[in-house]
């Protein structure tokens, strides 16, 4: 088994051949459950590992026996940020009052899910674009960091890679929803990518 943070020495990967979403959710999993994800390095297929069940869902295996790479979970903050972000690109300042409040304490994650879906409906569609494109940008980094992709197709992807550009606004709704995905844009742009292994 290889620790997140060691480097396999191995050849590295095909960024066509890892599925980017799965290993962005193990980034993401913030479970206490004892299982870790894991990444084979020779063919980028992600497994679910368990003391009790090993990788096969039957046959029990310690970590220390399987040449596979742990994917640990980054630290809540990283995801936190995401929705602090998005609530203050907002131009509409009723709406990013009331998010940003409700991400506040205890429960925000619950709180800031609940008050997009019933009070701004219009904003979900843009929220799971930011949000699933920074959770994107975060993966490939990762997979960087540890030497499972090369470094210039994970720069070409990470520069290719934005929140996709809006049109330009006809009301109320649209205008606000333009100006976030420009600041959004520019800030992903202007920024690293959150919870890369260095951050950790």
């Amino acid at each position: 088994m290889w620790a997140a943070e060691e480097t396999y020495p191995g050849r590295v990967l095909e960024l066509s051949s890892v599925d980017l979403e799965e290993i962005a959710n193990a980034l993401a999993d913030q479970t206490d459950y004892d299982y870790q994800w894991l990444i084979n390095p020779d063919t980028g297929e992600i497994v679910f590992w368990t003391a009790d069940t090993g990788i096969d869902g039957q046959t029990p295996v310690d970590l220390d026996e399987l040449d596979l790479v742990v994917i640990d979970a980054l630290p809540s903050w990283v995801w936190y940020q995401d929705m602090a972000d998005f609530a203050e690109g907002i131009t509409d300042e009723r709406a990013g009052r009331r998010l940003g409040r409700a991400i506040q304490g205890k429960g925000a994650f619950r709180r800031f899910k609940d008050e997009l879906h019933q009070e701004y409906p219009d904003l979900v569609s843009s929220w799971y674009t930011f949000r699933d494109t920074r959770a994107t940008r975060r993966a490939v980094q990762w997979l960087a960091d540890n030497s499972l992709i090369d470094d210039g197709s994970a720069d070409r992807f990470l520069s290719g890679i934005q929140i996709p550009p809006c049109l330009e606004p006809a009301d109320a709704v649209t205008s606000t929803l333009y100006a976030a995905c420009r600041s959004f844009s520019a800030r992903q742009a202007a920024r690293p990518c959150l919870g890369s292994a260095a951050d950790r």
